[in-house]
């Protein structure tokens, strides 16, 4: 336990936070990314088959913690990188956020008419999770870095990052949806072609990919960020327990064409050599003990 809990001097700075942070994940990869997940999935598909007990079915205070948890290293590793700019840009993408789902959920645009099934933590006003910025800021900024690294100098022009990391979220969020509709968290009036899903719901996506990646684009530079994943190993492991998480949730619904494009996701990793079991092995075989 000791090697998750920070000793009091170790909150005296910014940096020394940082620097903590950066060990506690550097230290438990192998469980954040692999092992959160991968029990996650499990829960997650025997509350929807109705194999658990109310107290642990679809229990929304795990599913948070377990979402805060497989976030670690994308905080981690961005952390370093909020100046003023950042935490502005964050501020208005949360408010975006937060708006445009609340009048998703009243008014049925741009998503198409959806209600949430379960509570995915609390919620706010009734309507909707008050954890949406932990769940849907790292599906922009996951698919960002992502790119960042593939397309190499073809990055620095904006015609070419802006549309590409867009056409990833929505990849991202092709994965997403029908596991999410298939474990019962949010339905859709009328159901939809896409495993439940209208496609309006991608055209909202649209719209909300273009908002967040345009404000993550003015919060942080390109070069800042480089040099943290260059410096970082784990930034992206986030990214590894969605492609864990629903890549077997998808799986186990016979959500083919979602799991096919987890895999996509997962070659990307594997490309960027950021995305290696063996390495994640290594560094919990290498962990201190508590």
């Amino acid at each position: 336990m000791g090697s998750w809990l920070p000793r009091p001097e170790q909150w005296q700075s910014r940096r020394a936070v940082e620097a903590w942070l950066d060990r506690l994940v550097a230290d438990n990869r192998f469980t954040i990314a692999v092992v959160f997940p991968a029990v996650g999935a499990v829960l997650l598909v025997a509350s929807a088959e109705g194999l658990l007990p109310p107290p642990l079915s679809f229990n929304p205070s795990l599913i948070l913690l377990g979402t805060l948890v497989m976030r670690l290293p994308l905080i981690a590793g961005v952390a370093p990188l909020v100046d003023r700019r950042a935490a502005l840009a964050l501020a208005a993408l949360t408010a975006y956020a937060y708006g445009v789902e609340i009048v998703g959920v009243l008014t049925g645009w741009p998503y198409g008419a959806f209600a949430y099934g379960i509570d995915l933590g609390p919620m706010l006003l009734g309507a909707v999770p008050l954890g949406l910025p932990v769940f849907f800021f790292p599906l922009v900024l996951n698919s960002y870095l992502l790119c960042l690294l593939l397309l190499g100098d073809r990055a620095r022009s904006p015609l070419v990052r802006l549309p590409v990391v867009i056409g990833t979220v929505l990849v991202v969020d092709l994965v997403l949806d029908p596991g999410a509709v298939a474990l019962g968290f949010w339905t859709y009036a009328g159901g939809g072609p896409y495993y439940g899903v209208p496609w309006s719901n991608y055209a909202g996506w649209v719209l909300s990919a273009t908002v967040a990646v345009g404000l993550f684009d003015l919060a942080f530079d390109r070069a800042g960020l480089l040099a943290r994943l260059d410096g970082c190993p784990f930034m992206l492991d986030d990214l590894v327990s969605f492609v864990v998480l629903w890549g077997a949730i998808n799986a186990w619904f016979g959500n083919w064409v979602p799991v096919a494009l987890s895999l996509g996701l997962a070659a990307g990793l594997l490309k960027t050599d950021r995305f290696d079991f063996a390495v994640l092995r290594s560094a919990a075989g290498d962990r201190p003990s508590p």
